[in-house]
């Protein structure tokens, strides 16, 4: 339920940018803006933004992909607090993912960046650490693979990229989160280690 508001949310903020250029500067991530006008608001805001439709789709399908399997799990673990956990991860990755970038890039003016993948990519690894087994495909590679083995080929890809600056994707931002969901899960829930080894095993 709580994936789906989300989805919603961002996908009418990010309409109304489209049209509106003010408002996209307005909720953009600009870390030299932050920075100096303490506009600190921007970690979160830039999440509910996109650069085209595209990268709103991508970024929406994977959250209703792997965002409802994880709402469910966090309730199931964590009776009671599943709902305000999962929108934690959520809204906290939205932060973390982006803190590399904030200093790397704090004291130049004309670095931007939007949309959610860097939570995404928090959801993406929760749903990993909590079901390893599970069969993805992720862009180029065209075969499905165990989430265990797919998701450290992700890390290093997003890492080798984000230190090669050869194209507009925030490769930090999916980095930083993807280690963010994998951290937020083991430090709340300790079986997580014991159950994600148990399942590969």
């Amino acid at each position: 339920m709580i994936t789906f508001i989300i989805i919603a949310i961002t996908v009418t903020v990010t309409l109304l940018s489209f049209g509106n250029r003010q408002l996209l500067s307005n909720l953009i991530f600009n870390p030299y803006v932050i920075h100096n006008r303490r506009q600190y608001y921007r970690f979160i805001t830039a999440g509910f933004v996109h650069g085209d439709f595209m990268h709103l789709l991508f970024n929406m399908y994977a959250l209703y992909l792997f965002g409802g399997v994880v709402e469910a799990e966090f309730q199931e673990i964590f009776p009671g607090l599943g709902i305000f956990l999962y929108i934690t991860l959520y809204f906290s990755a939205l932060i973390m993912s982006s803190t590399f970038s904030y200093y790397k890039h704090k004291n130049n003016p004309d670095y931007n960046a939007l949309g959610a993948s860097g939570a995404v990519s928090a959801i993406m690894f929760a749903s990993i650490i909590l079901y390893p087994t599970q069969k993805l495909i992720i862009f180029p590679l065209p075969i499905p693979l165990p989430s265990y083995i797919l998701g450290p080929l992700y890390l290093l890809y997003s890492y080798y990229m984000g230190r090669q600056n050869i194209d507009n994707i925030g490769h930090d931002a999916h980095f930083f989160g993807a280690l963010w969901g994998v951290l937020f899960v083991v430090l709340l829930w300790h079986p997580a280690l014991k159950n994600f080894i148990a399942q590969i095993f």
